[in-house]
């Protein structure tokens, strides 16, 4: 087999071989990760992807040697830490991936590179304060403190002192806190029975929604939404009586271990529903993936954890799939005009096909215009400091499409995103699909 012939096979993943000592070695980490950016300095395909191929390349290109050899291992942490495993260079750009003999998966190596710093030196205060997810959520989430914040938040002189204080850029789009959660809201749904829903060929038609702690605090409207949607058309939806933070977060950090205690909260829940007949839907691209993808990758032997993924659904994927079984309503009461939608990175890599989109053209005089960018933000990447300015530079294509675009509405499937870009563009909400969706059923 020639390498060509080697890159026109479908990619595979290898599990992370996360439990063993050589994953966290420093010497082993340092010595992959040279093999690997030499790889890459010779093809140079994604230099237009994310910011950490640029810092890899300019290294290169300014070293003595002009060649990888002639960086200096510490600045590799440069190259590593503009890598948000967005999973873009893996799935569309690179012709080395496995089962390619040169075995390039460039994320997972950024990865390990993370974990192992991770392990030696842990985290700096404002890493472990952005990626508890579940902890600030629940603090800011106290009715007098979520007022607080909120005030902060909006004032430049709060703006001010969380830069200087915890290196969160000034001008980064924050969310705003409620305290009164989606799952305060939707209470009633806790155990809700789905026996009386109508099942389909690839669907039970009831669901078990995983809130996702940013949705469940930050944008609970975004379920509320969902929930509209879905009950609408004969789907029953439950809430699992208790729910953490899918890990992704942590994960990103190279916090592992926060990650396995992550998951041995939600997995054994999530996969009795499934022994019980439910299928699963979050509302985060990234959530999803963290339970379709990085999680299988990481426990590959965990049966519990391939029930998960085997039941999870990005919640346009499971809605296309009861339109295919003609279980989908259609009896839109609005038109939407012409929609602007970015299709997130974390969705874009679950190659299931543009669903948001299918979903959204059902409704009668409604056209769409498909921005496959990414918009930089991945969670905390955006937010930080120093590597803003870089996150809303590589968001800048899809602010320009849209300012060109004169569309009625723009949407994207993860709201972190459409609020980075909709900052850029006067005249623009951050619309989510779902919202969309239910505004067309008129419910």
């Amino acid at each position: 087999m020639t390498r060509r012939e080697g890159s026109l096979e479908a990619p595979t993943r290898h599990p992370l071989d996360w439990r063993t000592d050589d994953f966290y070695d420093p010497e082993s980490v340092f010595e992959e990760l040279e093999r690997v950016f030499d790889i890459c300095h010779g093809c140079r395909r994604c230099f237009n992807l994310c910011n950490a191929f640029p810092s890899l390349f300019d290294l290169v290109d300014e070293s003595d040697t002009m060649e990888v050899d002639g960086v200096a291992k510490e600045d590799y942490w440069q190259v590593v830490d503009h890598c948000y495993l967005c999973d873009i260079c893996y799935m569309t750009k690179c012709p080395y991936v496995p089962p390619h003999e040169w075995n390039v998966d460039f994320p997972h190596l950024m990865l390990r590179a993370k974990a192992a710093r991770f392990r030696r030196q842990g985290a700096p205060v404002r890493e472990k304060i952005l990626t508890a997810t579940d902890r600030v959520g629940s603090l800011a989430g106290i009715p007098v403190v979520s007022g607080v914040v909120n005030a902060v938040n909006r004032s430049k002189s709060g703006r001010r002192l969380l830069e200087a204080t915890l290196g969160v850029h000034r001008n980064a789009p924050v969310p705003e806190s409620h305290s009164k959660t989606v799952r305060k809201r939707l209470r009633h749904l806790v155990g809700v029975e789905g026996a009386a829903a109508q099942a389909g060929e690839s669907t039970s038609g009831k669901v078990v929604l995983f809130a996702t702690c940013y949705c469940n605090r930050n944008h609970p409207g975004v379920n509320e939404d969902l929930v509209a949607v879905f009950e609408h058309n004969g789907i029953a939806v439950t809430l699992a009586p208790k729910e953490v933070c899918c890990g992704m977060p942590k994960l990103e950090l190279g916090d592992f271990d926060a990650v396995a205690k992550a998951k041995e909260a939600n997995i054994p829940a999530l996969a009795g529903f499934v022994d019980d007949g439910w299928d699963i839907v979050t509302p985060i691209p990234s959530c999803t993936l963290m339970f379709k993808q990085e999680l299988p990758l990481m426990y590959p032997d965990d049966a519990g954890v391939i029930k998960v993924r085997d039941a999870m659904s990005d919640p346009f994927e499971y809605l296309m799939l009861r339109h295919r079984d003609g279980l989908l309503k259609t009896d839109f009461r609005q038109s939407l005009g012409k929609i602007t939608y970015q299709v997130p990175c974390h969705l874009r890599v679950q190659n299931v096909g543009l669903k948001t989109r299918d979903a959204l053209q059902l409704v009668p005089d409604t056209t769409i215009e498909v921005i496959e960018r990414c918009s930089g933000h991945d969670g905390t990447y955006a937010v930080k400091k120093e590597s803003h300015e870089v996150s809303k530079k590589i968001a800048r294509p899809v602010v320009n499409k849209l300012k060109k675009a004169d569309a009625d509405y723009f949407t994207s499937d993860c709201p972190m995103a459409a609020e980075q870009i909709v900052q850029d563009v006067d005249g623009h909400d951050a619309n989510a699909p779902m919202s969309l969706l239910r505004k067309a059923y008129g419910i």
